[in-house]
């Protein structure tokens, strides 16, 4: 039968314990205590699958939780917005330089039209203009000679006029339209009615059946009577 040990044998082996595991703790070079002395406590580690304060916790759990899923969805949903954004904003450049690029080429057409609009016109005047040049500078030039080259020049401008839709207005013995001809002055006529054109001081011209210029004329009016005249004065001195 062994014997008890007494209590106060058991109390200095506590106090040796305490100071072997203090000197221990504080010198950084302290030897090893022996093993038996202290009991190495491990850390309890948890499954992933075992209960947490009453609750099953899985790694799949993250996965199955819908704001994690909507998380996702704004995501991809913001993604798709960003893209369609750089998208849009490369479109609008691109027109905007395709924009500039068709302003520029108008702007060119434009001035262009406006230098060589009569191009056309031109050309058809130019042969008119040398058969007058030669008419006019001919050696052997005669009033007959140089009456028929005249002629032949009218005619040749008439016919031109013709193929650009110039067409005169007609004027004299015609009642005066003030929308085709412009009165430069009356005559007293007895023959005419009044409001005729009597003379034409200049042609009127259309142009695709518009004036292009209106006919300047002499129009007629109605002549004073000499005994009207005369009673009309004398009404007036009395």
């Amino acid at each position: 039968m062994s014997q008890e040990k007494p209590e106060s044998s058991v109390g200095e082996d506590k106090v040796k314990f305490s100071d072997a595991a203090t000197k221990a703790s504080n010198e950084s070079d302290a030897e090893v205590i022996e093993e038996g002395e202290i009991e190495v406590i491990e850390p309890e580690v948890l499954d992933a699958e075992e209960e947490i304060d009453g609750e099953e916790f899985s790694e799949d759990d993250d996965e199955k939780d819908p704001r994690t899923e909507l998380l996702k969805s704004l995501q991809k949903e913001l993604k798709d917005k960003n893209e369609e954004i750089a998208n849009l904003r490369r479109e609008f450049v691109k027109l905007q330089a395709e924009t500039e690029n068709y302003k520029k080429r108008m702007l060119k057409e434009k001035t262009d039209f406006a230098q060589f609009a009569n191009e056309k016109l031109i050309k058809a005047l130019v042969p008119i203009y040398e058969n007058l040049d030669r008419a006019l500078n001919a050696e052997d030039a005669n009033p007959d000679n140089l009456k028929m080259g005249v002629d032949m020049i009218c005619k040749s401008f008439t016919s031109f006029l013709e193929k650009e839709k110039v067409k005169p207005i007609p004027s004299v013995g015609e009642k005066f339209d003030p929308k085709i001809h412009e009165a430069l002055s009356q005559i007293e006529s007895a023959d005419e009615e009044e409001n005729t054109v009597l003379q034409e001081f200049s042609k009127g011209f259309y142009l695709n059946d518009r004036v292009l210029i209106p006919a300047k004329v002499v129009i007629s009016k109605k002549p004073v009577d000499s005994e009207e005249a005369a009673s009309s004065s004398e009404e007036a001195s009395s």
